[in-house]
């Protein structure tokens, strides 16, 4: 056996006992992170259910000023803009004309990614329109959505047909 002076044994177990603490920090700053994140993506995929509904919700009558509301409530970013600009010129003006509502319902959604931050989720929507005193057609599709965290509550930043 290699016979290794006290000093040497004493900075060894120094670096073992330094490397084992080391280690155990790490292990712990990434459950906390992964934990962080698994909470992120369950708040955010509740928040992008009520959002959706919200966003592709409405009556003829008050299309402009529930969407509106909807959309600077629940929307963030150049998603905000862009929303808001097609319910100005495109949904309100149609659902007035046309007496178009409707009702949008979200069976199914799941996260695609998370972080603390900012989630990704992937949504099943169904949307049943009405025109005029037409019979309401439904419509099923899927969308990407982008949620982030801003100043505390989770908003829609990106929403994308898939």
């Amino acid at each position: 056996m290699i016979a290794v002076p006290d000093r040497m044994r004493r900075v060894l177990v120094v670096a073992v006992a330094l490397l084992l603490l080391l280690s155990a920090g790490w292990l712990y700053w990434d459950v906390s992170q992964r934990r962080a994140a698994q909470r992120a993506g369950t708040e955010a995929v509740q928040a992008a259910r009520d959002s959706i509904v919200a966003i592709l919700s409405y009556r003829p009558e008050s299309a402009e000023r529930e969407l509106q509301a909807a959309a600077d409530d629940r929307l963030t970013g150049q998603f905000l803009q862009d929303y808001s600009q097609l319910i100005k010129t495109v949904v309100a003006p149609n659902a007035m004309q046309q007496g178009v509502s409707a009702a949008a319902r979200v069976p199914a959604a799941a996260v695609i990614s998370a972080d603390a931050d900012r989630v990704v989720v992937l949504a099943y929507v169904d949307q049943t329109m009405t025109v005029g005193t037409a019979d309401p057609t439904r419509t099923d599709s899927s969308v990407r959505v982008t949620m982030e965290r801003v100043d505390g509550r989770w908003l829609v930043s990106g929403f994308d047909p898939v």
